[in-house]
């Protein structure tokens, strides 16, 4: 729920969700990493590791916060880098910062994103004592994971990362797991690629698109050098959709599953949007920005994906020993993306499927010309699979209407 409008007509809504870079570096080495291999290069100069001196400070900058805006409840997210490098004496003492600090104030949801290379079964005891849900990315099969995600020596990891999700996945702690996240590759098949992230019983998977705007765009689509002037139609003009086709194919399958296999939260999230519901995810939606990122030198910054735009971009300035997270919410960009339809450009304000798509990712919106008041570089590939994802909803819901069973006789779990 946003707060009361501040005087310059936008909404504010408090910061709920708080990504703590705990590790600077990374022990893989993936070659598309918008940590390390964008046009930001600001890891270079930072420490590697938040100390115990910055994590009390940031800790209690997310108490004054929570106080301030009457939160019942923040949600902590240990990242990096690679969070596990910090080594499980000093991420001890980081979850006991928090616990003495942080939970007397206000109730504290746990995660931590994850490669998955380090985690073994002490680091998920010492998880386990904090109640931090482990999500750890995995780019499908074998061949598909290990085409990207590898060591600076060029050793595969696909290895390494099925052992760790084989222990997360044990009665002791699996309660523990998240889900896991994986990168869309137009080089893997997409029902190949689902079943192979199956294969670990995932509560939920999580699909993201390969970073990328209109000067730097993402594999597939480099011919796009002009953004649309006009909002797209359900089919977009001939445009070549390829990223539409592989997650339509993902959709497919898991939509007509005879049972719910897991969550997968683009698909439920854009399902919830056509249906007329909120839809609560970065690349989708219009609902405000709630998450602040803590770098491992109190810097406060915005999404790490904007490092693929330029030097700098995800900087605000601010940093947890001199500044508020109030005052983040304060910046143009917050208050940008915050603004719900406002604060898109001409183009998507005038889309139909505005409220479902919400402009796409703000990364995949940039322009050298017209900044972030363009359409995603990803927007007739969104236009695309939103149309698909619609489509299926509405004939599975006259089924359903109908009586008609939509998938079979276990129609009653069906994901939607």
């Amino acid at each position: 729920m946003t707060a009361d409008p501040e005087p310059g007509g936008l909404p504010i809504a408090p910061f709920r969700q708080f990504l703590l870079k705990i590790h600077s570096l990374c022990n893989l080495s993936c070659d598309y990493c918008y940590m390390y291999f964008a046009a930001d290069q600001s890891w270079r100069r930072r420490p590697p590791v938040m100390t115990l001196d910055t994590m009390r400070q940031a800790v209690d900058r997310i108490a004054e916060h929570a106080r301030e805006h009457e939160l019942s409840t923040v949600r902590l997210i240990l990242h990096g880098g690679e969070p596990l490098l910090v080594g499980k004496r000093h991420l001890a003492h980081l979850l006991d910062i928090v616990a003495e600090r942080l939970a007397p104030v206000v109730e504290v949801r746990w995660s931590m994103q994850s490669n998955g290379v380090l985690l073994d079964h002490a680091f998920l005891a010492l998880l386990r004592r904090h109640r931090v849900g482990v999500a750890v990315s995995l780019d499908g099969t074998r061949a598909g994971h290990d085409r990207h995600r590898r060591f600076a020596n060029g050793r595969a990891s696909h290895e390494r990362v099925a052992a760790a999700l084989r222990r997360l996945g044990e009665p002791r702690h699996r309660d523990l797991f998240v889900g896991l996240l994986c990168t869309v590759d137009l080089d893997s098949d997409p029902v190949e690629t689902y079943e192979a992230l199956l294969e670990f019983d995932p509560p939920r998977v999580d699909f993201t698109l390969r970073h990328g705007d209109w000067q730097h765009p993402p594999p597939g689509l480099e011919h796009r050098t002009a953004p649309p002037t006009r909002p797209p139609d359900v089919v977009p003009y001939g445009e070549p959709t390829p990223y539409a086709r592989w997650l339509v194919a993902a959709f497919d399958r898991w939509f007509d599953a005879p049972r719910k296999e897991t969550r997968v939260r683009m698909f439920e999230e854009v399902i919830s949007g056509v249906l007329g519901g909120a839809v609560h995810t970065e690349v989708f939606g219009l609902e405000p920005v709630d998450l602040v990122v803590v770098e491992a030198d109190g810097a406060l910054e915005h999404s790490d994906s904007l490092k693929i735009v330029g030097e700098g971009v995800p900087e605000t300035g601010l940093d947890i020993f001199r500044h508020s997270f109030s005052q983040v919410l304060a910046t143009e960009t917050i208050r940008r993306r915050q603004a719900g339809l406002r604060g898109l450009g001409p183009v998507c304000r005038d889309c139909t499927l505005a409220d479902v798509c919400g402009g796409g990712l703000y990364t995949h919106r940039h322009h050298p010309v017209t900044g972030f008041e363009t359409p995603s570089v990803y927007c007739h590939d969104l236009a695309a699979f939103i149309g698909h994802v619609r489509s299926r909803v509405r004939t599975a819901v006259a089924q359903l209407a109908g009586g008609a069973p939509r998938i079979g006789p276990e129609h009653p779990s069906a994901p939607f």
